[in-house]
């Protein structure tokens, strides 16, 4: 881990980076870039059955534009949609249907995770990119995910409170902090929530702040986001999460 006395870290990732998503994007993006803070993009390959990324040249090169700027991709789920079959019992409805309805590798076995995982990152390869590391939607893998991980060419997956070195077979505490904004109370329940966390956390080595897109079709949200990571700067330094990676090991 870093030492106690060197900078402690954030990390600003974009979940669901998808053609149909990254304009919506790009006010949080330009603040960004005005504090030169780089960001990790988790890239979906074709969301929602709609995004195949072999058409849309144009959100290729916005992608590789922010690689030169000194962004990372991560893999984030292939379809990003969750089409396996209904819910089975109280806890799989839960978790598929109240939680998210896109947990898209939570009932995938090992082989069904593997071949999906290693699709995205041929897919990848097309456009010269390397995926630094794969986050599953929602961050829920179920088990049949986590064992497709193993030996692929991947630094890193994350949980919601955890970011694990595939490589070193480590697993950091990665705090972060996330709206859920699809509605009124529940955009009122996150801004309590995430005040409570910053404070819990305030020591913590790194700390992530993980946006969504339809984040930024809220006014206050947007505003927190900005005024978080401003705030956040002033005592923690930018960094993508394998360059914190690189300091944690």
């Amino acid at each position: 881990m870093p030492a106690p006395d060197g900078p402690r870290a954030v990390c600003v990732v974009l979940h669901d980076v998808a053609p149909q998503t990254w304009d919506r994007y790009q006010p949080f993006v330009t603040f960004a870039d005005s504090l030169r803070v780089p960001l990790t993009l988790l890239v979906v390959p074709d969301f929602h059955h709609a995004g195949d990324l072999r058409r849309h040249p144009r959100f290729v090169a916005a992608i590789n534009a922010r690689l030169a700027r000194g962004d990372e991709i991560a893999l984030h789920g292939y379809f990003h949609a969750d089409d396996q079959p209904a819910p089975r019992n109280p806890v799989d409805f839960f978790m598929r249907r109240v939680y998210t309805r896109e947990a898209e590798c939570y009932r995938l076995d090992a082989a069904a995770a593997r071949e999906r995982i290693q699709r995205g990152l041929d897919l990848f390869a097309q456009f010269g990119w390397q995926a630094a590391g794969f986050v599953p939607p929602a961050w829920l893998p179920g088990a049949g995910t986590r064992a497709a991980l193993i030996g692929l060419p991947l630094r890193y997956t994350s949980t919601r409170t955890r970011l694990i070195n595939l490589r070193a077979g480590r697993s950091h505490p990665a705090p972060g902090l996330t709206w859920s904004a699809r509605s009124p109370w529940r955009r009122s329940a996150s801004q309590l929530v995430n005040w409570a966390l910053r404070c819990r956390h305030r020591d913590a080595p790194v700390l992530r702040l993980g946006l969504h897109p339809v984040d930024m079709d809220h006014a206050r949200v947007q505003r927190f986001w900005t005024d978080t990571l401003a705030q956040l700067l002033t005592h923690r330094t930018a960094l993508t999460k394998s360059t914190w990676l690189d300091l944690a090991t």
